[in-house]
C-alpha cells in the first residue's frame, strides 16, 4: 500500500518517481545524442546535396538493434527539412509496410496528406501520383527504408527500391535518395538485391557498432535526468542497468527497464529504484526485441511460432501438419513462413538425416516457449 504522506522515504497516492514517463518510450527521441558523432557526419555528407537541389546519395545504415540507427536517422531529417524548405523527408517503417505498393501508399499519404483509396488504384497510379507531385512541389524526396530486412522477408525489396530509384526516368526531374535502415546482422543488403538495382543503387555504408557499458550508462544517465525525479536512481542501481542492458546489446532493452524498474518502485511506493526492482523488471525487459518481432506477425505466422512453442522437439512433418491444420495453408507457404521466422531469429532451423526419408529441417525456437506463448 502507498504510504501515508509524509511516511519518509514512502510516495503519497498523488507522488510519481517519474518527472517526464514519455522519455522512456521507444520512439522518444533525445535532446542529446552522444557516441554516434563519426556516423552523423557519415549521413550528413550523404544528404547534404538535397538541400543544394540535387538528388542525395543513397546509403545503407546497418548495425544491431538499439544501436541508434533510427534515432539518428530521424534528427537529420528533422533538421534537414527545418534547414531546406525544398526537401521532403519520409521515414517508412517497413515492419508494418513490408511490400513495395503499401512502402509508395505511405510516401502517397506523406506527399498528400490524405490516404490513397484503399482499393481500385495500381501501382503504376499510385506510383505517377507521388512522382508527379514532388515534380510539381520542385522538392527534393529523401526515403528512410527503416528495418528493410522486412521487404527482403517478403522478397520486395529490390521491387521496392528499382522503382525509387528509377524515379527518375519515368518522370524528369523527380530526385529521390534512398537511405535504407538494417537491424538483421546476416543480411548482405547489397548481395541480396537484384543486379539492376546493384548498378543503379551504389550506396555509402555506414555502421552501428553495438555501444559499450560506459557509453550505455551515459546514455541512460541521459534518459534518467529529465525522465526520473532528482535522486530516484542511484549510480549504482544504473550501473546495474547497464551491465544488464550491455548483456544484451540493445539499448532499447536499457530503457525499458528504467522504465518498468520505476514502476516497480512505484508498486512498492518507493521514493528510488532499487537493485530489487531491475532485478524484477529485467524479467520482462530482456525480450523487448522478442516482442518488436512478434508484434507484426501476420495471423498464419503467429500461429507456426504457436504449433514451434507448443510441440518443441517435435519433428519438422509433425509441426507441418498441425500448422496445416490449425491454417489450412499447404507446404510452400509454411516453408516461406519458416525461412522469415529464422531470419527474424525467433527460430533456428538446420537440416538433420531422418531415417529412411532422407533430410528434414528441424525448427527450434530461438527464444523460452514460455516467453514466446506470453508474447502472442
Amino acid at each position: 500500500m502507498p504510504g501515508e504522506p509524509g511516511d519518509e522515504g514512502m510516495l503519497s497516492w498523488d507522488e510519481s518517481v517519474f518527472r517526464n514517463e514519455r522519455v522512456f518510450e521507444i520512439d522518444y527521441v533525445p535532446e542529446t545524442f552522444d557516441h554516434r558523432e563519426t556516423q552523423l557526419q557519415n549521413l550528413q555528407y550523404v544528404l547534404r546535396p538535397a538541400t543544394r537541389g540535387s538528388r542525395p546519395l543513397n546509403a545503407i545504415v546497418r548495425g544491431p538493434p538499439g544501436t541508434g540507427k533510427t534515432t539518428a536517422v530521424r534528427r537529420l531529417f528533422d533538421s534537414l527539412t527545418a534547414e531546406a524548405s525544398d526537401v521532403k523527408t519520409v521515414r517508412v517503417n517497413c515492419q508494418m509496410n513490408a511490400t513495395r505498393y503499401s512502402v509508395f501508399s505511405r510516401l502517397f499519404y506523406e506527399m498528400f496528406t490524405y490516404e490513397p483509396p484503399a482499393s481500385g488504384i495500381s501501382f503504376k497510379k499510385l506510383f505517377s501520383q507521388v512522382t508527379e507531385k514532388l515534380v510539381e512541389e520542385d522538392e527534393v524526396l529523401v526515403v528512410a527504408l527503416d528495418d528493410v530486412n522486412y521487404l527482403f522477408y517478403e522478397n520486395e525489396a529490390s521491387d521496392t527500391l528499382y522503382s525509387l530509384l528509377r524515379a527518375h526516368e519515368e518522370h524528369a526531374g523527380a530526385r529521390i535518395g534512398v537511405v535504407v535502415i538494417s537491424s538483421d546482422p546476416n543480411l548482405n543488403v547489397m548481395d541480396e538485391l537484384d543486379s539492376r538495382v546493384q548498378s543503379v543503387f551504389r550506396p555509402e555504408e555506414i555502421y552501428f557498432p553495438p555501444y559499450d557499458r560506459t557509453e550505455i550508462a551515459s546514455i541512460l544517465r541521459n534518459r534518467i535526468d529529465p525522465g526520473f525525479q532528482e535522486g530516484v536512481v542511484a549510480t549504482e542501481v544504473l550501473d546495474l542497468v547497464a551491465e544488464r542492458t550491455a548483456e544484451t546489446g540493445d539499448l532499447r532493452v536499457g530503457i525499458d527497464l528504467l522504465r518498468r524498474a520505476g514502476l516497480k518502485a512505484e508498486m512498492r511506493a518507493s521514493k528510488t529504484v532499487e537493485r530489487q526492482d531491475v532485478e524484477a523488471a529485467y524479467e520482462k525487459s530482456k525480450y523487448v526485441h522478442l516482442s518488436r518481432s512478434l508484434e507484426n506477425l501476420s495471423e498464419s505466422e503467429r500461429t507456426l511460432v504457436e504449433v514451434i512453442a507448443e510441440l518443441e522437439g517435435e519433428q519438422a512433418g509433425t509441426v507441418y501438419e498441425t500448422f496445416h491444420d490449425r491454417s489450412n495453408l499447404g507446404y510452400t507457404r509454411y516453408s516461406e513462413i519458416v525461412n522469415k521466422l529464422d531470419d527474424l531469429g525467433i527460430i533456428t532451423t538446420e537440416y538433420a538425416d531422418v531415417d529412411g526419408r532422407g533430410r528434414s529441417r528441424e525448427l527450434t525456437l530461438a527464444w523460452d516457449a514460455d516467453a514466446v506463448l506470453d508474447r502472442l
